[in-house]
């Protein structure tokens, strides 16, 4: 009986429960949260005009997945006793992203009787309207550079074709020399001119080749903008080699009496826009007297483009009658057309791929052996990153934030307590061709809100604070705006980190870092 009565009370106890509980859940779900932006939207009339969105807002676990989901990370150890580490890390604005980045390391052989050292390539594309370049030279270049070394190290006219390309390029970068080709940087500057301009070249010529044979295929008019890092620790130097306007910026470690150290900013290319006045020198020497004031107009290329120096482009490279026959044979009959040609075209090409490339020693290589005095200053990290992380941050503000994290601070601290933590100096400046009062540029004011260290990724560390660090709300709000508008708000980033580590240290110097604003944490420091 007691059983009976017990299986019907159940029962009901269950049809009572399930609507209260569904009640409870339908009126105390968290309230799904937006805030409002203004973009510009094409309206029914075809024109472009402002209008208000509610946009959804990512929390912050949210946004630290998106932050941490592409972070990536190498450690390489190398005879010597040098480690060489990297991360790399991206974040869209585009869908998809127009950003690429590459790196390849070609080990040289223990047994090898070739100079000592390996060489470490490590790039950084930013596409322009499109992502289809960058892709492609994130495969490409950084072997491409490889073979043009290969080619002249040993003979030019060795086969190339029989051999993979990476133990190809391998085996011939390091054949013995008794003057090693590399040893000297200028030869190592050309040759990465070099393999820069002939791959442009296949790029720009190939709609011309395709054109020529006869053959029914879309015109190539994809764009890119790299930043290409190559490292040839042959010769204990760093080769930078830029073509357009993103940066490389090193942080050189220095020691000083009182034993706090200081992060030296060299920068180490400059910024290849109209804003730049030796590239505007450049250009007006290179065409007529006439054209001076219309090769750069308000800061880009005949008024349009802003990078001076790009693969692709070609509507900046070709002839206008070519840009006709092309569009004519290519696009027409699929009722498109090519990109309009510059109103102010007249004697092209005005962009060209021929990198600008910088030589740096490395200083501190090869590491000292035991007992011996380390350099009182030496390069110990680059970062390579997209114009998308320098339209937020300063190159100081990146060196500090290295220099900070690389020192073992974690946690919160203010933007105006940084500088006293991490020590900075400046040295190379560059030259800065961004436009200082576009997106995401800030003003010159007293530094307010706060930086975040809690990603142990350093690429994804400058990511965020780049969008917004330890303001939470500012970081949440601008990484929830998604693809089309959030371009009007933040450009696509992406950012590698390369540091060096001695592997022959059996216990790192370690000093207390404290933290203002951390109740009394402390954080570890090892340089």
């Amino acid at each position: 009986m007691l059983r009976r009565a017990w299986k019907p009370l159940l029962g009901t106890t269950v049809l009572a429960g399930t609507p209260a509980y569904i009640y409870y859940r339908y009126y105390n779900k968290p309230t799904l949260q937006t805030f409002d932006v203004s973009v510009r939207e094409t309206g029914p009339d075809g024109k472009r005009q402002m209008v208000t969105r509610a946009i959804p807002l990512l929390t912050k676990e949210q946004v630290d997945t998106r932050l941490r989901e592409h972070a990536t990370s190498k450690s390489t150890t190398r005879p010597g006793g040098i480690v060489w580490k990297s991360t790399t890390s991206y974040f869209s604005s585009n869908d998809p992203i127009e950003d690429a980045n590459g790196n390849l390391l070609i080990e040289r052989d223990a047994s090898d009787n070739s100079p000592p050292g390996d060489y470490l390539f490590y790039a950084v594309m930013d596409g322009h309207a499109g992502y289809h370049t960058s892709r492609v030279l994130a495969d490409i270049l950084i072997p491409t550079v490889a073979m043009e070394l290969a080619s002249r190290i040993n003979d030019p006219k060795a086969n190339l074709h029989d051999t993979g390309l990476l133990q190809k390029a391998k085996s011939l970068i390091w054949s013995s020399a008794s003057t090693p080709y590399d040893a000297n940087p200028s030869n190592v500057a050309r040759a990465i001119q070099d393999a820069f301009t002939k791959l442009d070249a296949q790029i720009v010529n190939a709609p011309l080749e395709i054109l020529y044979h006869a053959v029914d295929q879309d015109a190539l008019k994809k764009k890119v903008i790299p930043d290409l890092s190559g490292h040839p620790l042959a010769t204990s130097s760093i080769q930078t080699a830029q073509s357009g306007d993103s940066r490389a910026v090193a942080g050189v470690y220095e020691e000083t009496s009182d034993g706090q150290g200081i992060w030296r900013v060299e920068v180490l290319t400059e910024d290849q826009t109209g804003r730049n006045p030796n590239e505007l020198k450049r250009m007006q020497s290179e065409h007529p007297a006439d054209e001076a004031l219309d090769v750069i107009r308000n800061g880009r290329v005949l008024g349009g483009l802003e990078p001076t120096r790009a693969f692709g482009d070609s509507r900046y490279k070709w002839p206008r009658e070519v840009q006709e026959v092309l569009s004519k044979a290519f696009m027409e009959p699929q009722g498109k057309s090519l990109h309009s040609t510059p109103a102010k075209l007249k004697t092209p090409p005005y962009v060209r791929a021929t990198p600008v490339v910088t030589h740096r020693p490395l200083s501190f290589l090869p590491l000292p052996a035991d007992g011996t005095p380390a350099p009182k200053a030496a390069l110990r990290f680059v970062v390579l990153a997209t114009d998308g992380l320098w339209d937020e941050l300063s190159n100081e503000e990146v060196v500090a934030l290295v220099g900070g994290h690389l020192s073992g601070l974690r946690g919160t601290v203010s933007k105006a307590a940084l500088p006293g933590l991490v020590r900075t100096a400046t040295g190379a400046a560059g030259v800065d061709g961004k436009d200082k009062v576009g997106r995401g540029r800030k003003a010159e004011v007293e530094p307010e809100g706060a930086w975040a260290f809690e990603d142990d990724n350093l690429s994804a560390h400058l990511i965020r604070n780049a969008l917004g660090g330890g303001d939470v709300e500012h970081l949440c709000k601008l990484a929830s705006i998604p693809a089309p508008w959030s371009r009007r708000f933040r450009d696509d980033i992406t950012v590698t980190v390369v540091w060096w580590e001695d592997g022959q240290e059996s216990q790192a110097q370690v000093e207390k870092v404290a933290i203002p604003g951390t109740e009394g944490q402390q954080a570890k420091a090892k340089l």
